[in-house]
């Protein structure tokens, strides 16, 4: 009975992995134009005015592949890696949090319960995160520091010449910078952003039935509240750490540096560049990503298990 009990432990934590990289995937393609223009917002705000500025700008001088798409390789495998590592350990942590509070199974666990199981998988979806999203916002950013800063070094690299060279300059702790800030706003991100999903899915569940019968479109509509929760919450953390992470020439030795350094010289509000594309971006995103998770999960889950 043990056994049995041990296979079925690993053989769930290899679904909600591959569930999660799936909707991983998903989310890329869904949401990766307006990450772009998310990030440029947020690291050069002062060569575009507005969302539909920066779109018609990139559009113009860098066209889809190499501008709106900027970085899709690395956004791939930055979300592959932390909805894998993030959905695996999410379950993980469902399962540690049920037995410490007594409950008898996962799907009874309390809103509080499962968005505390979210908070807990996040930081070790960190570990993989960090150096993946960190070559995304290079990429992203790149024709940006060439324009600003005259840096052409990174326009043509690619993700491999990229990684390369930050090692060679750096090391591989180079690939880690922005690692405290990517902790900062992934904790109480995903907190806001399990909690929201479950509260949204048991608000929108059938009479009488579990949440995880509410049906497809109550599913994405939760995704989507979930995701709106955790932009809402994080997005000053993240305009800081994309700051950080986009340019090796700009000061990133501290935190709440950063942070004072952009609200002197550019006002409170320039916390909130990109939020618009972030919002808009977020609820499609969001949405498939979640869909695409719990139903690849409910197949394997009636194959394998």
């Amino acid at each position: 009975m043990a056994r049995h009990k041990e296979v079925a432990t690993w053989k769930s934590g290899v679904i909600d992995f591959t569930a999660g990289s799936l909707g991983g995937v998903a989310l890329v393609y869904v949401g990766q134009p307006l990450d772009t223009v998310k990030v440029k917002m947020q690291t050069y705000p002062q060569l575009y005015s507005s969302m539909i500025d920066c779109c018609k700008k990139v559009w113009r001088d860098e066209g889809l592949v190499r501008g709106l798409y900027a970085g899709t390789i690395p956004a791939i495998l930055a979300n592959v890696a932390e909805n894998s590592v993030l959905f695996a350990c999410y379950g993980f942590c469902q399962k540690i949090i049920s037995l410490s509070t007594g409950t008898k199974n996962v799907e009874d666990m309390s809103i509080l319960a499962n968005a505390s199981a979210g908070c807990l998988a996040s930081f070790f979806s960190s570990f993989t995160l960090c150096p993946t999203e960190l070559l995304k916002i290079q990429l992203q950013a790149a024709h940006e520091e060439a324009t600003k800063l005259g840096n052409t070094s990174k326009i043509n690299l690619g993700l491999f010449g990229l990684t390369k060279q930050i090692i060679r300059q750096d090391g591989l702790r180079g690939l880690f910078k922005g690692f405290g800030p990517t902790v900062a706003r992934e904790m109480p991100g995903y907190f806001v952003f399990f909690g929201g999903y479950e509260a949204t899915r048991t608000l929108l569940a059938p009479a009488d039935k579990p949440k995880e019968e509410c049906g497809a479109l109550a599913t994405m509509a939760a995704g989507g509240v979930g995701g709106i929760a955790l932009w809402t919450v994080i997005f000053p953390v993240d305009v800081i750490k994309s700051r950080v992470q986009a340019s090796s020439q700009q000061n990133t030795a501290n935190f709440v540096t950063q942070m004072t350094d952009i609200v002197k010289k550019e006002g409170v509000l320039a916390l909130y560049n990109g939020l618009q594309p972030t919002l808009i971006r977020t609820i499609p995103a969001s949405a498939v990503l979640f869909l695409v998770y719990e139903y690849s999960k409910k197949i394997m889950n009636t194959l394998f298990l």
